[in-house]
């Protein structure tokens, strides 16, 4: 994620975050998978980041309950999804809400 952070043309970075979102999702790595998705989402609103992009976010909802993953990422999650506009957004977002609130933890989704 740090290397594409630093990528300067567009095409290469492009590139690379394709392959950092398919390699970490398919490694379990969500939270990575997800910012990845996001990005691409972004730059191209293909209906295959979209469904990435949510598989992944719920993916790191499921780590966190798992123990796996911060309870803070659930706040970044919330956050990338927000920036969709598909329908589907409110349905995750009030079961990632409804979980963090039954549990106590306290998600900054600004």
């Amino acid at each position: 994620w740090e290397q594409y952070l630093k990528m300067g043309t567009a095409q290469e970075s492009f590139n690379l975050v394709q392959l950092i979102a398919n390699e970490c999702y398919k490694m379990g790595a969500f939270l990575y998978a997800a910012k990845a998705f996001d990005v691409l989402e972004r730059l191209d609103p293909e209906p295959e980041y979209w469904d990435g992009k949510r598989g992944a976010c719920i993916g790191v909802l499921q780590m966190v309950i798992a123990g796996k993953e911060s309870k803070e990422s659930l706040s970044e999650v919330v956050r990338m999804l927000r920036s969709t506009s598909n329908p589907q957004v409110e349905y995750i977002v009030r079961t990632i809400s409804k979980w963090a609130a039954d549990h106590g933890v306290q998600i900054n989704a600004v």
